[in-house]
């Protein structure tokens, strides 16, 4: 069983939205150019996916899927609102990206106007809308488990472009072949990134109990089973 600190680190690493799934593929290229930009996308996705999952985390359990109001009505145990999880996510996100886009305008006009349509964008980000339908597909039976999957989530993501655009700014003056310059060598430079995060798999916190042995005990044990096998052995050959 999974702990809370693996859903952590695999959402970051082997898990990673980008380099796993390929989702919010548009921002990461469109603004990665600069670090500067890149760290304030980064840091508003982290806030919007560690808002968004849990509040969908919560709306899911006590109030959409099958048997979710019994806690209000036992009459109600049978009703199943599922068919409106979509819309309520996305009105979830749509609301915490409009909070995001205040106070980003609000506090840092620059990186508001480098950001651009990319800010706003956020509410259609496949990165964030692919937290929530994960969550749900996935069944997270805690509170703290959704959290340390969406953190994640949004750590590995901002990570990503943090990194492409660090190296992108070093390569602008960088004698690329005139046919990768440009988008190609950024796909080249993520593929290889992304087998970086995906050495990460297989890493387990889970600890398993160690078997004790009774080594007095055993010896006893294997000496009772020899003697038995010699006195058989003597009966057979009359000896």
């Amino acid at each position: 069983m999974e702990t809370t600190l693996d859903i952590f680190v695999k959402a970051i690493f082997s898990e990673n939205m980008i380099f796993a799934y390929f989702l919010g593929m548009c921002s990461y290229l469109a603004v990665s150019k600069t670090v500067k930009t890149a760290v304030g996308l980064g840091a508003a996705v982290i806030f919007v996916l560690i808002v968004t999952v849990p509040v969908n985390w919560i709306l899911e359990n006590y109030l959409l899927k099958a048997g979710a109001l019994e806690w209000l009505n036992p009459a109600w145990k049978d009703v199943d609102l599922s068919f409106i999880s979509f819309i309520m996510f996305i009105a979830v996100v749509a609301s915490i990206v409009q909070l995001v886009e205040m106070l980003v305008e609000k506090f840092s006009p620059s990186l508001y106007g480098a950001l651009g349509i990319f800010l706003p964008l956020i509410a259609v980000n496949c990165s964030i809308l692919g937290g929530a339908l994960f969550m749900q597909e996935r069944q997270y039976s805690t509170f703290l488990d959704v959290t340390a999957f969406s953190m994640g989530s949004g750590i590995g993501w901002a990570i990503a472009i943090i990194f492409i655009a660090a190296i992108r700014e070093k390569i602008r003056y960088s004698h690329i072949p005139a046919p990768l310059r440009g988008l190609g060598i950024t796909f080249i430079i993520t593929g290889l990134m992304g087998i970086a995060f995906m050495s990460f798999m297989g890493i387990t916190y889970v600890d398993e109990p160690k078997k004790e042995k009774k080594v007095g005990t055993t010896m006893i044990e294997d000496a009772s089973v020899l003697r038995a096998d010699v006195s058989d052995s003597s009966f057979k050959t009359g000896k």
